[in-house]
């Protein structure tokens, strides 16, 4: 009875291991989507952006695989107490995780409909902003990974930062679109922009 009792545990613990694994995985991926895409919205490089859209299938694909991985091990193995939170928390953090990576690869879409000739001086501020939601996604999942709590609540309190990034991008192109109504279409894609990565902040912050 022992030996089956071991053997359960070390396979349970395999497919923890494993889970953590893709998880982790898939947040690096979703992170580096969003350093490509503002890196090709600074840049106007069309490829880039091209190949963010092309790479969320594999983030969606590892969403399937985790979601399939906990399904099948809660199933299997029965998991309870802390074990049975971190399958359901698992579940939870994947979808949306896959929500960050689905902003990313809206944020690359809109590379190719943007004028290029670039009139407007907000891309440095969004680069910015985009740098902490950046890091407050890292942040978030490595506090999941590490069991962190304080790391966990100092995300929360950082994505005021985040907000205040997009107000301040709000209301610079509000003004600019009153002031020079040609250049109306070029901000409004900015704004979704912004509005896309202060989304993100709000997606760290439910990790």
């Amino acid at each position: 009875m022992a030996v089956t009792n071991d053997h359960t545990v070390k396979a349970f613990d395999e497919d923890l291991n494993r889970l953590r694994g893709l998880i982790s995985e898939m947040g690096g991926r979703a992170e580096q989507a969003l350093l490509q895409a503002m890196s090709a919205l600074n840049n106007g490089d069309l490829e880039l952006a091209a190949q963010v859209v092309r790479d969320d299938k594999k983030i969606d694909a590892l969403e399937a695989e985790i979601e399939q991985l906990t399904t099948q091990t809660i199933a299997l193995r029965a998991p309870m107490a802390d074990d049975l939170r971190e399958m359901i928390a698992a579940l939870k953090i994947v979808s949306v995780v896959e929500r960050i990576g689905d902003y990313a690869k809206n944020i690359a879409k809109r590379v190719a409909l943007m004028d290029q000739t670039r009139s407007i001086e907000s891309i440095p501020l969004l680069m910015s902003m985009s740098s902490n939601v950046a890091e407050l996604i890292h942040d978030a999942l490595d506090s999941f990974a590490a069991r962190d709590a304080e790391l966990a609540v100092r995300v929360t309190v950082r994505d005021k930062n985040v907000d205040d990034f997009y107000n301040s991008i709000f209301r610079t192109l509000v003004t600019f679109m009153m002031e020079n109504p040609k250049h109306i279409t070029e901000s409004a894609h900015l704004l979704f922009v912004a509005k896309n990565l202060e989304r993100m902040g709000d997606h760290a912050t439910n990790i």
